[in-house]
């Protein structure tokens, strides 16, 4: 699937070991309604920020499981037949396999962390 002109998906690893990220500073230079950054690596696993406003399409991941940690404002994740509302400090692990689509009705800062070959936009 090609990324979405509308979604701003950087994948390389923008920090190396034994730097100093600084999220506030991140979250204050974007401008953009939808922006996806890869900050770390950790193990086989990738940390990224997203800074979000509006929603993403359905998708699923069939060979690894997502992590979300909202850290400002509200997200929501459609799953089949429910959506889970997360706010600040609340998190959520979708299984790999599982259709969902997260929403932002506000500007939401979220952490997710994912196994390093995942494709955000969904396989």
């Amino acid at each position: 699937m090609s990324p979405d002109p509308k979604y701003s998906i950087n994948n390389h690893v923008k920090y190396d070991f034994l730097e100093r990220i600084d999220i506030p500073s991140l979250v204050g230079a974007c401008s953009e309604k939808w922006f996806n950054q890869t900050l770390c690596r950790v193990n086989d696993s990738v940390v990224r920020l997203g800074i979000i406003q509006g929603e993403f399409h359905w998708h699923k991941h069939a060979r690894e499981d997502e992590f979300f940690l909202v850290l400002e404002g509200k997200l929501l994740i459609d799953l089949e037949g429910e959506t889970i509302e997360l706010s600040p400090h609340e998190g959520f692990t979708i299984p790999m396999g599982i259709r969902h689509r997260t929403r932002a009705p506000e500007r939401t800062v979220i952490l997710m962390v994912e196994k390093s070959g995942v494709q955000p936009e969904g396989d």
